[in-house]
């Protein structure tokens, strides 16, 4: 089986992966939620919190600072946004929590890795020196998200 190279991320883009990778531990967790039983509602609030602390910011710097790096009509980049979209509107339904959290992570998890693995390859082959310092400035104070208070996946 051949073994598959890590990919070699430019200094300016691993806040935003390390992002990346809460929000594949987010669908994880929820994963694991599902496994245990635990009540919907515990799920949900988990989501909301999560929705808040780290969604709605990572989306909006990614949305800001990196997609403008490539062409507004880029396909990538309409890909995303139109993901970014789709998987808003998961966090926010409330009519069917349990069927939208399952497709959330599913969602969430296949979002991240076509990020990972495709769009911030383009975007860091094209974006200039500045345009990478820029964003590096912006993102240098990114760390670890704060714990959340009900750790339902343990």
């Amino acid at each position: 089986m051949e073994k598959k190279k890590p990919i070699k991320r430019h200094q300016a883009l691993i806040p935003l992966s390390r992002q990346h990778h809460f929000g594949l531990l987010f669908s994880w967790k929820l994963r694991k939620g599902f496994s245990k039983n635990i009540e919907t509602e515990r799920l949900q609030e988990y989501a909301k919190w999560f929705y808040e602390n780290e969604i709605k910011p990572h989306f909006r710097d990614e949305e800001k600072y990196l997609f403008p790096i490539l062409e507004k009509d880029n396909e990538l980049i309409e890909r995303a946004l139109k993901e970014h979209r789709r998987i808003k509107r998961l966090f926010n339904d409330t009519k069917n929590p349990e069927k939208s959290l399952h497709h959330l992570e599913e969602e969430l998890d296949a979002h991240i890795r076509f990020e990972e693995r495709v769009l911030f390859n383009e975007i860091q082959q094209v974006a200039t020196k500045a345009q990478l310092e820029k964003i590096e400035e912006i993102h240098s104070e990114l760390g670890k998200p704060p714990d959340y208070h009900d750790p339902f996946w343990e």
